[in-house]
């Protein structure tokens, strides 16, 4: 958890950033990255001289060589441990002149962070602001993974609250609700294919840690844990940089953060190579047809990127492997061949789990689009009997641009400590999500459809041509209305007729 001190630290270095020239949040987070970057470089080569001292041999792997750079600079100066010290001007020449031409050529560490630093520049326009900027860090206790996390978690909210980049990142509360339902397992393979910022695959590697502790004490489950369960693609190399930079400091050590055009590129490398896929892809409108993946246009002939990405979530998937995605509400009737079809394949080809309709507002300020949940596992071979649909009214925020909390915050999300009251439910629904989901096959089989959640047969959802949208199936509650009897009606309305003759009688001898 973050102090109110750290936070007001953030606050300022990035309103120094703004007033200093730098407008946009994407480029304040990418500087800030790098230095976080070097600060980790320094901590694993101390790391490495610890441990060269303790076995009395010589290091074997140094990240700073020895000597100098061709411009006659100490690496070692290049070091946060050193650098940290420098007087801002001195600070400022070594970053833009020797320390970021060296983070561009490390591609002798063959890890993800690496890669994406190859293009690494220096933008932070004056020396003091510099200085503020690496003092701040310096104070913050980056030997604590939660803290650091929670550090880079706070900064990445900046980038939603900016606006126009805000659709880079998916509420966090809606991400844990998504992988408290899908239950990461230990020995799964993640995948999402347009990771931006990589908070669902952060997300999944924190539940491991809450729920399968004893993951990171066994050797093999550990090594998965950090080189082979967490995978993200995305075409853009900044959010590469910052989603890869985000993995990092949540305790990740190597995981597959790469450069792809999830919708372009032939999948025939990666099919069924992952267990579990969590993902918000972007929904852009169309691509040319010529743009598009063969192996997509294969299971759906369309242009449509919402079509195409839950095409590319099948592909990817394993049998028996599961998926909760986010998805525009138009998948869930839009008319198209297409789009029936997709929902067609889903329901009849493998097993539909749920549809948790979204309210309109939770991805405000910066879009107002309605979108939905959908939860499914790939089996080749249909196993669909009823589908969940659980209809949020809320979630734990108003659902204006302002997006204020409606609880205090240890009510909010979907697994706070204590049960939520009726009331505080009508404000969040998350908790009552999670605890229904496990009940799908049983309790809520025999919940009506005036209900807030209910399960649907596939036989009605197929007579409906698969439609999935929520208000197909929910009936309305019509209250009921006590009538009065004929006979109740007439006696009042005579009763009312002598009191109007009383009334004119006495009127009349008033005036008479």
């Amino acid at each position: 958890m973050l102090t109110g001190e750290i936070r007001n630290r953030i606050d300022a270095i990035w309103d120094s950033f703004w007033s200093g020239g730098i407008s946009n949040p994407l480029e304040v987070i990418e500087q800030i990255t790098y230095l976080l970057f070097l600060r980790r470089l320094d901590e694993l080569h101390t790391l490495e001289e610890n441990k060269a001292a303790r076995l009395k041999r010589p290091m074997e792997r140094r990240i700073f060589p020895e000597g100098k750079d061709a411009k006659g600079r100490a690496y070692d100066d290049f070091r946060w441990s050193r650098f940290k010290h420098f007087a801002p001007a001195d600070m400022f020449v070594l970053m833009s002149d020797h320390v970021f031409p060296f983070l561009r050529t490390l591609g002798g560490d063959d890890s993800t962070y690496a890669q994406h630093m190859r293009d690494a520049r220096f933008t932070i326009p004056t020396a003091g602001l510099l200085a503020r900027v690496v003092d701040m860090l310096d104070q913050v206790p980056m030997a604590e993974r939660d803290t650091k996390g929670d550090l880079y978690e706070y900064m990445l909210g900046k980038i939603a609250t900016a606006g126009q980049n805000g659709q880079f990142r998916t509420p966090r509360h809606i991400i844990r609700l998504m992988v408290e339902l899908t239950a990461p397992r230990p020995t799964d393979s993640i995948c999402d294919p347009a990771s931006g910022t990589c908070g669902f695959l952060v997300a999944a590697g924190e539940h491991l840690r809450e729920r399968h502790p004893d993951t990171l004490r066994d050797p093999l489950l550990n090594n998965h844990f950090h080189h082979a369960m967490f995978h993200g693609f995305d075409f853009d190399n900044t959010m590469l940089r910052i989603g890869s930079m985000n993995m990092m400091l949540h305790g990740v050590e190597n995981p597959d953060i790469r450069y792809r055009d999830s919708l372009a590129q032939d999948h025939a490398a990666d099919a069924e190579a992952y267990s579990l896929i969590l993902a918000n892809p972007p929904f852009a409108g169309s691509l040319d047809y010529e743009n598009v993946a063969k192996d997509l246009l294969q299971i759906v002939k369309t242009k449509k990127t919402e079509l195409l990405f839950l095409a590319l979530f099948v592909r990817l998937l394993k049998p028996g492997g599961r998926a909760a995605v986010i998805v525009p509400d138009g998948v869930l009737f839009g008319s198209s061949n297409a789009h029936k079809e997709l929902r067609r394949m889903l329901v009849e080809d493998h097993k539909l789990d749920a549809v948790i309709s979204l309210p309109s507002g939770v991805f405000r300020p910066y879009a107002g689009v309605s979108t939905a949940i959908l939860i499914f596992t790939k089996t080749n071979s249909g196993g669909t009997d009823s589908v969940w649909f659980y209809d949020v009214t809320a979630d734990g925020w108003s659902l204006d641009d302002k997006r204020t909390p409606l609880l205090s915050e240890e009510r909010l999300g979907s697994t706070p400590a204590t049960a939520l009251s009726d009331e505080e439910h009508d404000k969040n629904n998350l908790p009552d999500i999670v605890a229904r989901w496990p009940q799908r096959d049983g309790a809520e089989r025999e919940r009506p459809r005036t209900a807030q959640s209910f399960c649907v047969p596939k036989a009605d959802i197929a007579a409906q041509g698969y439609d999935l949208s929520l208000n197909r199936y929910k009936e309305v509650v019509h209250e009921e209305v006590e009538y009065r009897s004929p006979h109740e009606i007439l006696a009042d309305l005579a009763r009312l007729e002598e009191e109007i003759q009383e009334g004119m009688q006495e009127l009349e001898a008033m005036l008479g």
